[in-house]
Parts: structure tokens; C-alpha cells; sequence
């Protein structure tokens, strides 16, 4: 059954204080960079599966190395390569580093929360491809940087890369539960809402991937799109059926629910960008202790990000 379980992160693991960070802000860079994996995922065409593999691996590797190491589009980068390229639908580099560069891009940005602001005769949105447009020499320098962070999360993981998704036993548990049979038509709404919130469950504040197995993400997932469908389950405690017991189930319920009132904070807190940076942290750091002097460590960072980008 190893195959159908995960390994899990360890408490010190998951209450490590990275670089000192604020817990809201540790928050916002895996929101932040697992959206936009997800954002890649999409672009690149990859399966759901794939993307939320990547996803998983991404969290495992923060848990054991340093949030501020890498810049984080670089980690969510390196992250999906890996995850594509051990898997039945590889990408290459270049289509990975083209995907980010437009991602990352102030048009794709804008157009995204505003797609009607820029459009030809046609309707069509008008993005000016300079602005996503990777030179040769900088394509070579993303692409380095991506291989290098690639070997670093292999290293962190102990080359373990396996990761069991909870939605193919979501599905099986409802077959198990005849919820297809006794739906009263509800039945694929029901299985569409409990991969939603399989997949809500990715960008969790709480890391409930890497803190609780599949069976019991599964078992949640049903729970709660159950009683947004109105589909009857059966009167008994069904859930300890898939040994998930009614305290997990709870907490579970309230962890991917918690997602809503994380979306609004950090809307509120970065406003209408698209994604975060590392520089981006140091500031709002910078901000939360009052305006004083950022860590010698912080700053030296910081000036060779701008070199870099220079």
C-alpha cells in the first residue's frame, strides 16, 4: 500500500522559522508560488495531476530547505521540470523558461485581472511580446539557474519524488459509498466539487498534503462537497470506513475552507500583482518591523538580486 501513502513532514519541520519570517509571510510565498505553478501547469498543458505533484514537491522542499535560498519563480520552475520530466509528459527547458518569462510579465499580469483592458478590432487582447521576450543569454542563465535549483531539490528530498494524490481515491471512495447510483442526478456535481476542493487543498496554509495521507484528503474532500450539493450520505460515520476519524475530519474541513480568508489577506496585503519576489518579502519585512534597518544578511541578498537583474 505504499504507493497509495505519503511521506509525511515532521513537526519541527513544519514549525521551522525561516529566515525569521513572519508566519503570514511564509503564508504568502507558497500561496503565491503554488498559484503560479499551477498558472504553468496550465500553459505548458500538463495534466492536473502532474501540476499537483509539483505542487506537493514544492512544499516538501521548503519544509527542509531555506524559503529565501532561491528566488521563488525559480523554485516553482525548477519544481514542475522535474515533476513533468520523470513523468509520461516532459517539457523542455526552453517551453518551461518561455511559460515564466510570460507569466512573470507585466502584461500577462494586467491581463489577467483585467482581460477587456487592452484588445485589437476583434476583441482580442494585445500583449506586446518584448515584453516576455527571453534573449539567448538569458534563456542560457534561466535555464542554469533552474538545473542548479533542480539538483538542490533532489538533494533536499533524498532523490524521493513519489507523491499519491487523493483524487483517484476520492472517485473510488464515491463508487464504494454508490453515491453515483443514489445522487438523485447530483452525481457529477458532487465528483466536480470534490476534486475543486482536492485542488483548493494544494494552495493550503496549513500544508494539509504534507501533514495528512490521501485517503483522508479524499475523505474530507467528499465530505465537504457533499454538504454544498445536498447529496444524503449515508447516516452512519461513514468516514472512519477509510479510516479517517472525526477529529482528522475536522480538521481537514476547516484547513481547505481556511483558503477563502487567505486569498482576501493577501489581496490586501500585495495588492494586484501577480506574483511575489524575493525582494518584494525583504521590503514588506521591512515594512512589518517598523521601517528600521533590514538584517546585514537580508540586505547583502538583496544587492546581489539587483546585480543580477542588472
Amino acid at each position: 500500500m505504499s504507493h497509495l501513502s505519503n511521506p509525511l513532514a515532521t513537526a519541527d519541520q513544519l514549525y521551522q522559522r525561516s529566515n525569521a519570517l513572519p508566519i503570514e509571510i511564509q503564508d504568502s510565498i507558497r500561496f503565491y508560488t503554488a498559484r503560479l505553478t499551477q498558472a504553468a501547469g496550465i500553459l505548458l498543458r500538463l495534466p492536473q495531476d502532474i501540476t499537483a505533484q509539483a505542487n506537493v514537491l514544492l512544499f516538501r522542499y521548503w519544509v527542509v530547505d531555506d524559503l529565501m535560498a532561491h528566488e521563488f519563480s525559480d523554485v516553482s520552475a525548477a519544481t514542475i521540470y522535474l515533476t513533468a520530466k520523470i513523468s509520461a509528459e516532459p517539457r523542455s527547458l526552453r517551453s518551461i523558461t518561455n511559460v515564466y518569462a510570460y507569466l512573470l510579465s507585466s502584461p500577462s499580469l494586467s491581463l489577467s485581472k483585467n482581460p477587456g483592458s487592452s484588445s485589437d478590432g476583434d476583441g482580442n487582447a494585445k500583449v506586446d511580446p518584448e515584453s516576455y521576450y527571453l534573449s539567448e543569454g538569458t534563456y542560457i542563465t534561466t535555464r542554469n539557474r533552474i538545473l542548479n535549483i533542480e539538483g538542490q531539490i533532489l538533494n533536499a528530498l533524498g532523490f524521493v519524488t513519489h507523491v499519491a494524490l487523493p483524487h483517484p481515491l476520492a472517485i473510488t471512495y464515491l463508487q464504494t459509498l454508490d453515491v453515483f447510483a443514489n445522487a438523485n442526478g447530483k452525481a457529477k456535481e458532487l465528483a466536480r466539487r470534490t476534486v475543486e476542493w482536492l485542488n483548493t487543498a494544494l494552495l493550503s496554509p496549513q500544508m494539509l498534503y504534507l501533514t495528512h495521507q490521501p485517503a483522508s484528503l479524499a475523505t474530507a474532500a467528499i465530505y465537504l462537497a457533499a454538504r454544498e450539493t445536498g447529496v444524503k450520505m449515508p447516516d452512519v460515520e461513514w468516514w472512519e470506513v477509510f479510516d479517517c476519524e472525526r477529529e482528522e475530519l475536522g480538521f481537514l474541513v476547516v484547513g481547505m475552507g481556511s483558503l477563502g480568508g487567505l486569498v482576501e489577506r493577501e489581496g490586501k496585503r500585495w495588492g494586484e500583482r501577480g506574483m511575489i519576489s524575493r525582494l518584494g518579502v525583504r521590503e514588506e519585512v521591512k515594512y512589518l518591523n517598523g521601517g528600521g534597518v533590514v538584517d546585514e544578511e537580508v540586505e547583502t541578498a538583496r544587492l546581489m538580486d539587483e546585480k543580477v537583474g542588472a
